[in-house]
């Protein structure tokens, strides 16, 4: 079953506010909901409901992948290429495909972390 625009949304808050020593807030512009673990970003939630997007951090090979694989993901949006994708609903993009891409971008963040300000294991 796909994730509809307000789910995927939704899911992804959801998703990351369930991990460790997760802040977020609208640092950028309103529209724009901002994750961060440990002050380092890890996925953008857009409000505005013509474009119903989240934006999250991805290996590059794993980003490439997935902008083959899903005609709904697209190199990040406003951000890095390589290292960032936008997923937006449709076909294949599921609840549970944005929640492993939320867990596996906070992961990334968290593994290029020192060691000292990196949150307890979950």
């Amino acid at each position: 079953m796909s994730a509809a625009g307000d789910r995927l949304q939704d899911t992804a808050r959801r998703a990351a506010l369930a991990l460790p020593d997760v802040s977020h807030g609208r640092p950028f512009t309103p529209g724009l909901d901002v994750y961060k673990v440990a002050g380092k970003v890890f996925l953008i939630v857009t409000d505005d409901p013509d474009e119903q997007i989240i934006t999250i951090k991805c290996e590059p090979e794993h980003a490439r992948a997935n902008v083959h694989r899903y005609a709904s993901i697209t190199p990040g949006r406003y951000l890095d290429k390589r290292h960032w994708i936008s997923l937006r609903p449709g076909p294949g993009i599921t609840e549970r495909l944005v929640t492993d891409a939320v867990e596996d971008s906070y992961d990334l963040v968290v593994e290029r972390l020192p060691r000292r300000d990196r949150p307890r294991v979950r």
